[in-house]
């Protein structure tokens, strides 16, 4: 699989919608663990190297449903999938025919995916602190205690209610940029679209 695409999946696997018209980044995240309990939305995401080059740019579709329940979509350049079941992670990539599997705390622990669908104790694991907004959104920024969590800083920025950006930096000061359009707030989702049945023929990892 994709090295760039994984990574950055795991880093991210959730997100969601949510804010007061007056509240501050910090407080839009909060509002979000009480208010949102499924997500749709289409993503492009790109990836920086440490000198800010363009490495990678990759579109797609992402669903969420709590708890711990995620869909990601790679669909252009590259076919991957991440879905969790809630218990399990899956990581399908089509052009390999090659299937990771994790289980849900080992891929949430303390990084991305914890600050945005770990659930309301986010400040027991993360240092929040908001940011001036920029271009009309309200920013937070978030930052690991564990020095371990292979990342520097996740900055989320909320347009009009709405989450619109995510902005990654890795411990090697390598960035990703993800934009969100499209975005629905609880939507009905079905079930079955958490669900993952390993293809017949594909090889198998796991941990």
């Amino acid at each position: 699989m994709n090295k760039v695409i994984t990574n950055v999946l795991l880093a991210i696997c959730s997100v969601c919608v949510i804010s007061t018209a007056l509240a501050d980044g910090v407080e839009d995240l909060k509002q979000f663990y009480q208010s949102t309990q499924a997500m749709r939305a289409n993503f492009k995401q790109t990836v920086f190297d440490q000198k800010g080059r363009k490495v990678q740019e990759v579109n797609g579709t992402m669903l969420l449903q709590r708890p711990n329940k995620f869909r990601w979509d790679y669909q252009k350049p590259y076919e991957q999938q991440i879905i969790s079941d809630g218990k399990q992670v899956f990581l399908f990539d089509v052009d390999l025919q090659q299937v990771t599997v994790r289980t849900v705390d080992k891929v949430l622990g303390t990084s991305p995916a914890a600050l945005l669908a770990g659930g309301p104790n986010v400040e027991e694991t993360f240092r929040l602190s908001r940011l001036l907004d920029f271009d009309g959104m309200q920013r937070v920024q978030a930052k690991p205690k564990q020095k371990d969590s292979g990342f520097q800083v996740v900055i989320i920025s909320f347009d009009h209610s709405k989450l619109a950006e995510m902005r990654l930096v890795d411990a090697f000061g390598q960035s990703t940029h993800i934009v969100f359009s499209n975005v629905e707030v609880n939507p009905s989702l079905n079930t079955n679209q958490f669900l993952f049945s390993i293809p017949k023929g594909v090889d198998v990892l796991g941990e």
